[in-house]
């Protein structure tokens, strides 16, 4: 009896290789390398969460549909795709407004074609669950996901509730369940927040304790798949998880580097991603303290990422974001070992003020040198 009544969300079976329609909405002046960017790289998102991609489609639009964001029309020719290719899942490369993410799913489900429709952060956030290993990281995805569902649940019990002709009715069905869910929603965010902010201050009173012993602390951040595990991995022997792969570790690593007789700590947290939301850099806050709180960062850049200097500017963003962008840095170009041709002196000209460094963790080309330049600069810090 206490459930009816209640909003029940039922959505089709994903198989464990969801056949993928993949459709980025991109203003019609866009130019071509963007373009090309950002439809690779939801190629990426999607093959990393294991889907099989089976048509990208790029519309040009000079502003989202208010209703669905991709239009009637291409949402009608979506499902007639989706039915044609037997599509698991539509995925969207923006972030949709609760109200359009229901039309769209509305749409699909009239037509009878058990497809699911995310958005980016759906992807994203989907992800980060499959990689997620330990309870902090668990904790910071659930909290984003609340950020990101919530608003959603609420936005379809609305939507509901209106066209059942219940708008401007107080104390209606529809009115109560949405506000129940935002109730429990409300009280499962109060219990992770409460959760991560012992992690936090866990995490903080180590590098309190680390800061009275005088350990110097050094944080590889860069563009996710830029080889950051693999560099800790060669650096420290720490034994990281490695994969090719978007997002192929989540949770903060640290090692230990010994140079001159002294001891430092380097660490590698949670690669960067273009777009990547508000929230789900506010959900992995703790963990980005690592980064905000060292005494010097190494940016780690593919040297063979066809877009290199895009990823490289998306890194020193979400840097500024996190105030973490007037930290010492030094720039390491990685996966030497993997290019046929180093345009070495236009980046060594481009990027001298970041004093380059290009090395190969598979062969450790390189890394004596970086080593080098990390004790020094803890060192000359030591005499500030």
């Amino acid at each position: 009896m206490g459930n009816r009544g209640v909003i029940v969300l039922v959505m089709p079976r994903i198989p464990l290789k969801p056949r993928a329609i993949l459709i980025d909405v991109v203003p019609p002046n866009i130019d071509k390398r963007t373009q090309e960017r950002r439809i690779l790289e939801l190629e990426s998102l999607a093959g990393t969460y294991g889907g099989v991609n089976i048509v990208s489609i790029i519309q040009k639009r000079a502003l989202p549909d208010y209703k669905t964001y991709i239009g009637s029309g291409k949402l009608e020719e979506i499902i007639a795709l989706g039915r044609e290719k037997k599509a698991d899942v539509l995925i969207i490369n923006n972030q949709l407004r609760p109200g359009q993410m229901y039309n769209i799913e509305e749409a699909i489900r009239k037509a009878k074609l058990p497809m699911q429709a995310w958005d980016r952060i759906d992807l994203i956030l989907k992800i980060f669950s499959k990689h997620a290993k330990t309870a902090e990281a668990k904790l910071q995805i659930k909290l984003a996901a609340i950020r990101h569902m919530g608003p959603r649940i609420y936005g379809i019990g609305m939507e509901m509730m209106q066209q059942a002709g219940g708008t401007g009715t107080r104390g209606g069905q529809g009115e109560t369940n949405t506000e129940l869910m935002k109730r429990h929603l409300f009280e499962q965010e109060k219990r992770i927040k409460r959760d991560l902010e012992k992690q936090a201050t866990s995490r903080a009173g180590h590098r309190a304790r680390r800061e009275r012993l005088g350990l110097k602390t050094v944080s590889i951040v860069g563009y996710t798949n830029a080889g950051k595990s693999s560099l800790l991995n060669a650096l420290t022997k720490k034994g990281a998880y490695v994969a090719d792969a978007l997002f192929a570790t989540l949770d903060t690593r640290v090692g230990k580097l010994w140079m001159d007789g002294r001891e430092v700590l380097l660490s590698d947290t949670i690669g960067f991603i273009q777009d990547l939301p508000p929230e789900l850099i506010d959900a992995f806050r703790s963990t980005l303290d690592e980064t905000v709180d060292a005494d010097l960062l190494i940016h780690a850049i593919d040297v063979n990422d066809a877009f290199i200097h895009e990823k490289i500017a998306e890194v020193e963003k979400i840097l500024r974001e996190i105030g973490a962008h007037r930290i010492p840095k030094l720039y390491v170009f990685t996966k030497i070992d993997l290019a046929d041709r180093i345009p070495m002196k236009t980046l060594l000209r481009r990027y001298e003020d970041f004093t380059p460094y290009f090395v190969s963790s598979h062969s450790g080309s390189g890394l004596e040198a970086l080593k080098q330049a990390i004790a020094d600069r803890i060192a000359n810090q030591g005499k500030s």
